[in-house]
C-alpha cells in the first residue's frame, strides 16, 4: 500500500480520516476492523484509525476495501479517481 499507492493513502486520510490538511500519509497497520495510518499535518505526525465499512476476515478483502475507500474519498473531495 505505502510503496504502490502513497497518493491514494493521502486521499483516504484527508477525506475519511478527518485530516483534510494532511500533506503525507502512510499505513502503519491493520486488522479485521480497520486500518491504522500516520498522517502529517503542519509538520506533525498523528496517528489515525479508519474503520472498514464492515469487518474483514480474509486478506483478499483488504484490497477491495481500500479501493472502495479510495473511491469514496475521491467522491467526498470532488476529485477524479485514477484508474486501478
Amino acid at each position: 500500500m505505502n510503496g504502490d499507492h502513497p497518493e491514494d493513502t493521502l486521499v483516504i486520510c484527508r477525506a475519511l480520516g478527518g485530516h483534510p490538511g494532511a500533506t503525507a500519509a502512510r499505513m502503519t497497520g491493520l486488522d479485521g476492523d480497520g486500518g491504522d495510518y500516520a498522517v502529517t499535518v503542519r509538520g506533525v505526525e498523528l496517528a489515525v484509525r479508519i474503520p472498514w465499512a464492515r469487518p474483514l476476515t480474509e486478506r483478499a478483502q483488504i484490497r477491495a476495501e481500500v479501493v472502495r475507500m479510495y473511491r469514496e474519498a475521491c467522491e467526498r473531495l470532488g476529485v477524479a479517481p485514477r484508474g486501478h
